[in-house]
């Protein structure tokens, strides 16, 4: 069965030499992370740490870091899972399997929690100032929790059913936070604990809370799983865990996970903030400082082993992107059962996961059509962009199967590909221009606020992409060089920008008006401008994460030819996208260079870690 806490797994995945000691001094602060990032991009073991500097606690980093060994972690349930989710799609499978209808209820059992008397987790306290103090990237305003299990109930309905599981962003010290008594809580729009802080507020209670670390695996994995309204994370992590998850009654308290590695204790107030961050985040720049929910902290409890579980997040991949893979293969399959007439949907990691959906669905609206064109698709679209965190999306693509039944959203480029040829910009975009999208985003025009853009393509191919610059294509002054992303996709460099939050730029309109009466970019009907041309093609990864990131569709997408018909705006030639960094964009991830000519060091011929990556 699957492992009950965290020290079963680490003695497993020694065992199986898929965890690597590190007993070389290093410091929480950069140094741990930069070697957890290293490590994560070669492909490399797990790392406990058992000598951090000033930490009386192991840390446990990149245990998730291939997808390779989260399915080792899982091996043991990974069947069942995927039983479930088969029945959940075709029922009629039991026929062709009637074995699966015992095996079934034997795995879903663990869908309970059960309460215990005994919780090690319980056995030793400490403070927030004796937890590790995490420091992942040089502007981080402080100490992070990065793999927290925030736990809260329903203050209306209190209990395991009505519970949520969530990750969600803790610091723990810097700010204006009062030392070992008060620790941040970000959470995103859209997130379940959202729903109870909002009962609490409606109740004028305070919110109780427990952020568990550690533990079973699975209970990590189910804090970020996507699952269905109703059903709870703690349930998922019975399943996936091999066993019912033990919570502990604590009087006047919420329920805590027996076999947690430390749980921090405390209560949020109803309408109460204090400022939070910076801090390196997925999108692959810093999440600035905002107001956001704390904890008043009641206590922090360690079991007597405890390992300090971490990540490091930034820009994709970094070892959530192993989370997001996984995840996909265990949910990808019911995405058709929520949404009609969806084939598959992919939320692109290279793109920073909500920027930017890639998507196939059937058109099958007028199959007698002499050509087909989107019609089913624009239904799919709006079904896509309300389903949960989907819902925050800023750019999705959305193709129809029946062009090319072989297509895969996972063929990143053969999807963008196909897109383009069959591209009409005169009637395939579909804004929303004033909306919600991801509050870690800063391309758009508040915290939480911008646009969205469906690019629906139906119907026989219109155009050939072009692999190759034109000769004498001409630039307007302070723009170029130009190279080509992809096939039909071209990088072109422009001045920095000085554009406005909310506005447009006349530069760019008057860089697409130099084309008016110019057919420069035949084969490439879409231009991105952006700062540096010749990273943006130099991989496919550095043309989907500078073009999504940073630019907000209503106001950074112009069109070659621009036209207006009725409220629907598009274009007859190129359409161009504005991926250059703005004035108030969050600055990108750079790492310290002290400390990567330290880890260099060490991992030189001779040094401690050399060989390690």
């Amino acid at each position: 069965m699957g492992y009950k806490n965290l020290q079963e797994c680490v003695v497993d995945l020694e065992r199986h030499k898929k965890l690597v000691r590190i007993d070389v001094p290093l410091d929480p602060h950069l140094e741990i992370g930069a070697l957890q990032r290293r490590v994560y991009q070669d492909g490399g073991p797990a790392l406990l740490f058992t000598n951090a500097v000033g930490c009386r606690f192991p840390l446990l980093g990149n245990l998730f870091g291939t997808l390779e060994r989260t399915r080792f972690i899982f091996r043991d349930t990974l069947d069942d899972i995927r039983r479930l989710v088969e029945i959940k799609i075709n029922p009629f499978s039991l026929l062709r399997n009637p074995l699966d209808i015992v095996k079934s209820p034997l795995a879903a059992w663990h869908l309970l929690p059960t309460v215990t008397a005994n919780a090690p987790v319980l056995e030793c306290a400490t403070t927030l100032s004796g937890l590790p103090q995490l420091v992942s990237w040089p502007k981080d305003g402080g100490a992070f929790l990065t793999l927290p299990q925030v736990y809260s109930e329903s203050p209306a309905h209190p209990g395991f059913a009505r519970s949520n599981l969530g990750m969600y962003r803790i610091q723990i010290s810097g700010n204006s936070y009062l030392p070992d008594t008060q620790a941040g809580l970000h959470y995103q729009i859209h997130r379940g604990i959202g729903a109870h802080h909002a009962e609490a507020i409606d109740r004028g209670d305070l919110l109780r809370v427990n952020i568990f670390l550690g533990g079973a695996p699975a209970m990590t994995v189910a804090a970020v799983m996507p699952l269905p309204e109703g059903m709870p994370e703690i349930s998922f992590a019975g399943l996936l865990s091999g066993g019912r998850i033990p919570m502990s009654r604590v009087p006047g308290h919420l329920p805590v996970y027996s076999e947690a590695d430390f749980c921090i204790s405390g209560v949020v107030h109803p309408a109460k903030t204090l400022p939070e961050g910076p801090f390196g985040d997925h999108l692959g720049y810093y999440s600035l400082t905002h107001d956001f929910p704390y904890l008043a902290v009641d206590a922090v409890y360690h079991r007597r082993d405890a390992i300090f579980p971490f990540t490091t997040v930034g820009r994709p991949p970094q070892e959530d992107t192993s989370f997001g893979a996984f995840i996909h293969e265990l949910t990808g399959p019911l995405i058709p059962t929520v949404v009609a007439g969806v084939k598959e949907v992919h939320a692109v990691d290279a793109a920073g996961v909500h920027p930017l959906l890639l998507a196939i669905a059937g058109e099958r609206y007028v199959p007698y059509a002499a050509v087909r064109q989107p019609q089913e698709l624009l239904t799919v679209a709006n079904a896509i962009l309300g389903q949960g965190q989907l819902s925050l999306a800023k750019y999705l693509l959305i193709a129809a199967q029946e062009d090319a039944p072989a297509l895969h959203t996972h063929d990143i480029a053969a999807f963008l590909r196909h897109v383009l040829e069959r591209a009409d910009w005169r009637t395939c975009l579909h804004f929303q221009t004033a909306t919600t999208i991801d509050t870690l985003d800063y391309s758009g025009s508040g915290l939480n606020e911008g646009s969205k853009v469906v690019i629906a393509a139906a119907g026989p191919v219109r155009q050939r992409l072009a692999t190759e610059m034109p000769a004498g294509v001409e630039m307007p002054s302070g723009f170029g060089p130009a190279v080509v992303c992809q096939p039909g996709i071209l990088a072109i460099q422009g001045p920095p920008s000085g554009q406005e939050r909310g506005d447009v730029d006349p530069l760019v309109e008057e860089f697409c008006r130099y084309y008016l009466e110019r057919n420069d970019f035949n084969g490439f009907p879409l231009v991105i401008l952006c700062d540096d041309s010749c990273f943006t093609a130099a991989t496919l990864n550095n043309f989907l994460w500078v073009t999504f990131t940073r630019s907000n569709p209503a106001t950074d997408i112009y069109g070659i030819r621009p036209e207006t018909r009725g409220r629907h705006w598009g274009c007859s030639g190129s359409l161009v996208i504005d991926a250059r960094i703005k004035p108030f964009h969050a600055p990108p991830l750079v790492d310290d260079p002290v400390v990567e000519r330290k880890i260099d060091a060490l991992a030189a011929p001779g040094g401690p870690l050399h060989g390690m990556f």
